[in-house]
């Protein structure tokens, strides 16, 4: 009894030693480049050079704080929040709309109509650049927030109607049933029942949405004009000379600018676990 005991916890120790092993693996890719970018921004730039990945000999506090304290960090912060926050709105609300449409109404050529959609999935937002610039050009919103918003949410629509739409039909249906026996109809059933009952998906699309956009560099490159709308990743542009690059200035500005997604994604880490753990297995 104690040979067959054993015998069957050494494969579960080594199972978990090999989950462990690659969770450690992972979580060091992710960690040390970040813990990296952090630790330069308070280097200086020979120092960078030389000792790029050590702790820095004397710490450069001042890189830090002059951006904190600087009227471009906070205007080029507002913009992207402003970005973010329109892209994230309207992707939720025209996302969610769509998705309950293709999960619980039948109509003619609907997965045809899903599979359009589903299709913006194949190709990222530079390959269309050319004719989004006529576009946004032609509605007279170049060099505003909302041109470079709807783009955005344009190309996130098919992710998010993806998500959403494997979450809605995983609802219970007998919960759809009875509303309507009591008079609820389409529209009073999304708003009033499956909206509130679908938190952690809508955290989930909108934590991706938001990163997305925040992380944005080629629309607000081609479709802002003036260094007053700029968001944070092109913000950085001021640090780079003709001849030179404040790297150490560099990497303290993106530290300070990833922290707002970070602090995002540990405060909705739970409901981004449970709707995408829903999402993949009721579908």
């Amino acid at each position: 009894m104690t040979d067959a005991t054993s015998g069957g916890m050494r494969p579960n120790l080594a199972r978990q030693s090999y989950i462990y092993a690659s969770l450690l693996f992972v979580a060091a890719i992710v960690v040390i480049p970040l813990a990296m970018t952090a630790l330069g921004g308070f280097k200086t730039l020979g120092e960078l050079r030389t000792n790029a990945f050590g702790l820095p000999q004397e710490w450069q506090w001042s890189n830090y704080v002059d951006i904190i304290f600087s009227q471009r960090y906070w205007l080029q912060m507002w913009n992207s929040l402003v970005i973010a926050g329109i892209t994230v709105g309207l992707t939720l609300l025209v996302g969610s709309m769509a998705a309950f449409v293709f999960a619980h109404v039948h109509f003619f050529g609907s997965k045809y109509l899903l599979a359009y959609f589903l299709l913006g999935l194949m190709f990222p937002a530079a390959t269309a650049i050319l004719p989004l610039f006529i576009r946004i050009r032609d509605l007279g919103l170049i060099d505003t927030y909302w041109g470079v918003a709807l783009p955005q949410v344009a190309f996130g629509l098919g992710l998010s109607i993806l998500l959403l739409r494997n979450y809605f039909r995983g609802m219970p249906k007998e919960l759809f049933d009875a509303a309507f026996v009591d008079g609820c109809g389409y529209v009073r059933f999304f708003w009033r029942i499956t909206l509130p009952l679908s938190r952690p998906i809508l955290a989930t699309v909108g934590i991706i949405t938001f990163v997305m956009s925040w992380n944005s560099y080629i629309l607000p490159l081609i479709l802002l004009n003036s260094e007053e709308m700029y968001p944070w990743p092109l913000g950085m542009m001021v640090y780079r000379g003709e001849f030179a690059t404040d790297w150490q200035l560099v990497l303290a500005f993106i530290t300070l600018t990833i922290l707002p997604t970070v602090i995002a994604f540990f405060a909705a880490q739970r409901h981004i676990i449970a709707g995408l753990t829903a999402g993949a297995v009721k579908s």
